[in-house]
Parts: C-alpha cells; structure tokens; sequence
C-alpha cells in the first residue's frame, strides 16, 4: 500500500474503514479535497488508548479520525493492515459487525479529533484507482 500523502496541494490522504459481505471490515486508500466543507455539527478529542487498543470494534458511528500524535497499524477482519499516523485522515465507516482493531506501534499515545459525520451526508472520499 501505498501511504505517501496525496498531492498535498489538493488533497489530504485517506484511508476508509468499511463493511463488506456478511458485515465484515475492509478499507480503502484514497483522498479527500482539501477546502471542502465537511457537513457536521461538532467534534472532541481524545487521548485514552486503554479502552479499545487490540480488541475488534465496529465504529461508533460514521467519523473522521484525525490523528494530532501517535503511529498505529489497524488490523481489518481478513487480517490486512494499513498504518495511520498524523498527516493520514481516518474514515471510519464500518458501523457493523465485527470492526477493526487497533495499536500503537510507535511510542505510547494516540491523540486525535473525531468529527461526527451527520446522517446520510457524503463523506468527499475519493478511492484510489485499482490498476
């Protein structure tokens, strides 16, 4: 996978969680454009890693996941990995099922922004073209 950001004059890069047959979890490499307005009508940060480091989650609910400071390497229901660090917008959108794990793998901290996406709003990701 390719993890270079996104022409950075344009576009931020960005990996989605999602959900596939019988609710299971898989993502996706692409883009999001910069200066676009993101329909939501709040966000909070958070620093705790005790609650759900290592142990499978859906999302809570449609977001953004901005990461402010830490690594870590998210584990998706077929085993594969994708790693997000500051500089890498995290869509999470697998509401069903199983989910995702997480955990760190460099230091000890994770500080990030969720921004609540509103029902039924377009999330602006753009996927990577397969070749």
């Amino acid at each position: 996978m390719n993890t270079e950001i996104a022409d950075t004059r344009n576009y931020l890069k960005a990996i989605r969680l999602i959900n596939t047959a019988n609710e299971q979890c898989s993502f996706e490499t692409g883009k999001i454009p910069i200066r676009q307005h993101i329909k939501a009508s709040h966000f909070f940060a958070q620093t705790d890693v005790s609650t759900l480091e290592k142990i499978p989650h859906p999302a809570p609910r449609r977001q953004y996941v901005l990461t402010l400071k830490g690594k870590l390497r998210f584990t998706v229901s077929n085993g594969e990995t994708f790693i997000i660090e500051p500089g890498i917008i995290l869509i999470a959108n697998d509401t069903l099922g199983v989910g995702h794990t997480w955990e760190i793998v460099d230091g000890n901290e994770w500080e990030r922004i969720y921004i609540p996406l509103e029902e039924d709003v377009e999330d602006h990701f753009i996927a990577e073209k397969n070749i």
